[in-house]
């Protein structure tokens, strides 16, 4: 089946909460990959950013998963999440010194099929191999300041350009720039190149139907003096393919490198434990 990479983004992308009782909620995105196992067998990781989980106390996030009713429209159904055990301790992998968290979960049937294959997740020679530069147009789903498009609770998509030189090697360069504004709730969605089609778990680089790939994941927005410069810190998607090497190996506490005018981007509680639509915050 064809599809456009953008749209199978959008399915496989969810709003993480975490209701603070008072009032107030912490929120931030993540989105499905779907990562075979050690044993082979079908798994289904769940990627965000690592502060995302840290930054909720209690001990189960809320999993915004999004249902298709029979007539066409979609309905908001979120789920129990559990990130931590009885004793406090976190059920995630982390990334030992990035801001990459990932946790394998059983998702519903339908958005098992969403997961993206991890494949679609950028390798060290990506860049490379698409002349990716500074300058080019980027995408990015989320949920800022816990917005969602619309009531089924679908990301909103946005995007903007590569806002830095050199991009790699990831190794020495484990983050990037993205020119757009950033706000609390977009922390752990996707960034991605989508050009035109994807043929299922296949991706063709120089063919005309080029799916596109993930190229990291939304870790921070840039401050100078309590500022927003509306410019955003990528990580590169190399360090979600070594979080998911990870998965059920114990792993250092995180030590996260950045810049000191970055700050993550899904800290600040967000008024309202409900999906909040873009509309409906025009209207107030």
């Amino acid at each position: 089946m064809v599809m456009d990479l953008a749209v199978d983004l959008i399915h496989a992308t969810v709003q993480l909460e975490q209701p603070l009782g008072d009032g107030t909620r912490t929120v931030g995105t993540g989105f499905l990959i779907s990562a075979p196992g050690p044993d082979g067998q079908p798994r289904t990781v769940l990627v965000t950013a690592n502060h995302v989980f840290q930054k909720m106390p209690g001990a189960t996030a809320r999993i915004g998963y999004r249902i298709s009713n029979p007539d066409g429209t979609w309905s908001y159904s979120p789920q129990n999440l559990k990130i931590r055990d009885g004793e406090g301790h976190e059920l995630w992998t982390h990334h030992p010194n990035r801001d990459v968290a990932v946790i394998s979960i059983k998702a519903p049937v339908d958005f098992a099929k969403a997961a993206i294959p991890v494949n679609y997740l950028a390798a060290d020679d990506t860049f490379d191999k698409y002349q990716v530069n500074s300058g080019d147009e980027m995408m990015a789903l989320g949920f800022p300041r816990g917005l969602s498009a619309n009531s089924a609770g679908f990301p909103i998509l946005r995007s903007g350009r590569v806002a830095s030189y050199p991009l790699g090697p990831a190794k020495t360069y484990p983050t990037f720039l993205l020119d757009f504004s950033v706000f609390p709730g977009n922390s752990g969605g996707p960034v991605f190149i989508s050009r035109g089609s994807k043929t299922e778990g296949v991706v063709k680089t120089g063919d005309d139907q080029d799916p596109g790939f993930i190229a990291g994941l939304l870790t921070q927005q840039v401050e100078l003096n309590n500022e927003r410069l509306e410019i955003g810190i990528v990580t590169h998607a190399k360090y979600i393919r070594e979080a998911i090497a990870l998965l059920g190996t114990p792993v250092a506490p995180t030590v996260v490198a950045s810049a000191p005018t970055a700050t993550p981007a899904a800290a600040t509680p967000i008024a309202g434990a409900r999906v909040a639509t873009a509309e409906e915050a025009a209207r107030d």
